[in-house]
């Protein structure tokens, strides 16, 4: 399950939490990406001015902000593939379960 305040609201007893980040910077390539194959007119700056915002937006709200459970095991995706992410994932959960 994924989601802002999952690890620290919604489930903070789960067995596994896991920060799954990037850099605003890969946060917006990829967007961009997709939204040109959507067909967008839009700019790379213009899609990584509106993930600095939404960063801010989400990381100072009063409730639920968002932030890593002090439990969760960091992931940076910023220079991995999809693949790799989750190998990742998959090693920290079965990890988990030699526990």
């Amino acid at each position: 399950m994924d989601g802002r305040d999952i690890g620290t609201t919604i489930f903070p007893n789960a067995d596994v939490k896991i920060y799954l980040d990037a850099s605003a910077e890969e946060r917006a390539k990829r967007r961009y990406k997709q939204d040109i194959e959507a067909g967008m007119n839009i700019t790379y700056e213009e899609v990584l001015n509106e993930i600095k915002k939404r960063d801010i937006s989400e990381t100072q709200r009063k409730i639920s902000p968002l932030r890593q459970a002090e439990d969760a095991i960091y992931i940076d995706s910023s220079n991995l593939t999809i693949e790799e992410v989750v190998n990742r994932v998959i090693d920290i959960i079965q990890e988990k379960k030699k526990i």
